[in-house]
């Protein structure tokens, strides 16, 4: 991963779950948690969802902003959302731009077969939009107490 605390968070504009267009220069003045997960529903990034959710009021009071991005589309986002009642956006990163540029795509290995896809990582940007951390040993059940510090 090139991206190192300090520098530059790069610029993302993409479709959230309801087809409307986010742009990570909207956030300027706040601190964004931007988390990237590999897939909607599974039991890992449905329990890292559920702690940002569970947490959702003190990211609030602490002046954050929750994004996820995923490779999964709108419709996927609102049914994960629907769900598990997510109080948050949720990017479709469909033509893997966002995830390339974040350095979160990699080659991957379960059950012995190897593949591509998104590398579970929370980047937590400035106000300024700088990256302030970079959380690459997400705990998916404890991720907001990661961030809350």
């Amino acid at each position: 991963m090139s991206l190192k605390v300090g520098s530059p968070a790069p610029s993302i504009q993409a479709k959230n779950q309801n087809g409307n267009v986010v742009k990570l220069s909207d956030y300027l003045g706040k601190k964004v948690v931007l988390y990237f997960y590999p897939k909607d529903a599974t039991p890992g990034c449905t329990a890292q969802a559920c702690s940002l959710r569970d947490n959702y009021e003190n990211l609030l009071a602490k002046g954050y902003v929750v994004l996820g991005v995923s490779v999964d589309d709108e419709k996927s986002h609102q049914k994960f959302i629907a769900k598990y009642n997510l109080p948050f956006d949720l990017l479709s990163d469909t033509d893997q731009i966002i995830v390339n540029d974040y350095g979160v795509w990699a080659e991957k290995s379960m059950y012995g077969k190897k593949f591509m896809g998104i590398v579970r990582t929370t980047f937590i940007i400035d106000e300024q939009g700088n990256i302030e951390d970079i959380i690459q040993k997400v705990d998916t059940k404890n991720h907001a107490e990661q961030i809350l510090g």
